[in-house]
């Protein structure tokens, strides 16, 4: 059968249609690294990206600070109706000299119906001296807007981290207890044969049943608990909830070793500088003593230059306004500004300043004192989770030697099934206790790096 033309068209077109659609349709599983994901999530994250947004806007606010001294231009204009002209009251001889002393004024009326004015006014500041301190100002402020970006990426890299760990624990704990439901479901289903030939107990049958699912069960809610895991790491990357990602890297590429070396060394070549809260806080400390400055720099005199020039008419008549000549007129001159007496008011003002600068200079060497406490913190316990570490993988080694031995004497008929039971419970203890300390190693080792300045060094 031959399609007509028409219908060739439309096939082509839906044929094209779904084949541009596909690619739409399907996700792309992106793959990260730690600092990969680290990386996209300071670009991406929303907290970060209203911290940039605060910083546009400070940079907004330090524009407008030096518009103050650009030429402010203005043009103004006004329309009067003078619905009831105001008498202006002058002696009788100013209009008729030979009028008596005692001639009562006159009442004259000055002005006209309808009056209009239109004028252009320029003012230009030439010296102020608190605004050329508000320069400096402003570049410090522009330094303190940065640093608040990068603080709250290395909040974002801190948590990114964390969820990152704690998604390659729970995936490598999945691994070993896939291993740990083969080998009791083999040991299972053997013996249950054992039963059927009448050489094992039903009720050691049941145990190992027991045992399986609970192994089973318990694999279920940590499947749930990586599903989670990855919920969280997409969150704070600033992913879709559905997007795909893979971690490439794995727990095995952990060196413990150099670990500890590389915080040993980072405790050792520490500068308070490194440190984004430190060097924020310095920030602040010469912004208040620019406050401070800034009182001192109001006493002095303020000089400004101003021009304008304008038109202006008026008439008794609405209709003569437009038609009728308009007056031009000018005017150019300086004013000049000198504080003399203020009630003392910038004396009180400049010892609040400083007041508040020695708070900030004394939070300064609080915040020293905080970060020496928090790196010896951070380096004990970072090594007495990593001693912890070590000491739980050795007893998941011992209970996994001791789990063999005791199926193999099981099996050979010299051992019990309580026995095995009893090794395969500690077995799987040893290992929760070990993952355990791993998920708290790894969530201390991004402490240690974020109380050395380590965490993130980006811009």
């Amino acid at each position: 059968m031959r399609l007509s033309n028409t219908r060739k068209t439309v096939l082509v077109w839906l044929l094209g249609l779904l084949s541009s659609s596909g690619p739409v349709l399907a996700q792309t599983r992106q793959e990260f690294s730690l600092n990969e994901a680290i990386k996209f999530a300071v670009e991406n994250n929303i907290n970060v990206k209203n911290a940039g947004l605060d910083a546009l806007s400070s940079e907004s606010r330090i524009q407008e600070l030096k518009g103050v001294a650009l030429p402010q231009v203005s043009v103004a204009g006004a329309l009067s109706d003078n619905l009831i002209i105001q008498r202006v009251f002058l002696p009788a001889q100013f209009g008729d000299p030979t009028a008596p002393a005692d001639t009562p004024p006159i009442a004259v009326q000055f002005g006209v119906n309808y009056s209009s004015n239109l004028t252009g006014t320029v003012n230009q500041l030439l010296f102020d001296a608190s605004y050329r301190l508000g320069l400096r100002a402003a570049d410090t402020y522009r330094q303190l807007a940065q640093k608040n970006v990068k603080a709250s990426k290395i909040t974002v890299a801190e948590q990114v981290a964390k969820a990152y760990y704690g998604v390659l624990v729970n995936e490598q704990q999945i691994k070993l207890l896939d291993l740990n439901i083969a080998r009791v479901d083999t040991l299972y289903h053997n013996t249950q044969a054992l039963n059927k030939q009448g050489f094992a107990e039903k009720i050691d049958v049941s145990r190992l049943e027991v045992q399986v699912n609970n192994l089973k069960a318990e694999r279920q809610n940590v499947k749930n608990l990586v599903e989670l895991s990855y919920y969280l790491l997409k969150f704070q990357m600033g992913l879709g909830i559905n997007d795909n990602i893979t971690l490439t890297e794995q727990i095995q590429d952990i060196d413990l070793d150099a670990v500890e070396r590389t915080n040993m060394q980072a405790a050792a070549e520490f500068d308070y500088t490194q440190r984004i809260e430190f060097s924020t806080l310095q920030s602040q400390i010469d912004l208040a003593d620019l406050d401070v400055q800034s009182i001192a720099k109001q006493y002095y005199p303020r000089l400004t230059a101003f021009a304008n020039y304008g038109y202006n008419t008026g008439r008794n008549k609405f209709s003569e306004l437009i038609g009728s000549p308009w007056f031009n007129s000018s005017i150019i001159g300086i004013n000049l500004s000198v504080p003399v007496f203020d009630g003392f008011q910038k004396k009180y003002q400049a010892q609040q300043k400083r007041f508040t600068l020695q708070k900030a200079q004394n939070n300064s060497q609080l915040l020293k004192n905080s970060i020496d406490l928090q790196i010896r913190q951070s380096t004990i316990t970072l090594g007495n989770s990593l001693q912890t570490l070590r000491t739980q993988k050795r007893n998941v080694d011992l209970a996994q030697e001791v789990a063999r031995v005791t199926k193999i004497k099981y099996q050979e008929g010299v051992g019990s099934n309580i026995e095995v039971l009893d090794a395969e419970n500690s077995y799987r203890q040893a290992q929760n206790n070990y993952f355990a300390s791993l998920y708290n190693f790894l969530q201390t080792k991004v402490d240690a790096d974020k109380a050395n300045g380590k965490l993130y060094t980006g811009q």
